[in-house]
């Protein structure tokens, strides 16, 4: 993937006041909203490049389910085999 680029943006405080409290609402950093805003403005006026990356999803990136399952997997077998042993004991003494 290519790197970024970066640039100054200049505006007028009650725009980016307004654009802050939209991306908010929308679960997005500023920067975020404002490229989401450019892309839809560049795919209506049809000018959007058929090569273009695809924009990060909003709101906070998600775990990888494979380290989650497989943590929660020895969790269980461990509270299971001491889960049983405690069972067990409680049965005998009454």
């Amino acid at each position: 993937m290519s790197e970024r680029k970066k640039i100054l943006l200049r505006l007028d405080p009650v725009v980016h006041d307004a654009l802050s409290r939209w991306a908010s609402d929308e679960l997005r950093s500023t920067n975020s909203q404002i490229e989401f805003l450019l892309r839809r403005a560049l795919s209506e006026a049809g000018r959007l490049p058929e090569g273009v990356g695809r924009i990060r999803p909003r709101g906070r990136p998600r775990k990888e389910p494979e380290q989650d399952s497989e943590q929660d997997s020895e969790q269980d077998s461990e509270q299971d085999s001491e889960g049983g042993e405690a069972d067990g004991d409680a049965g005998e003494t009454g």
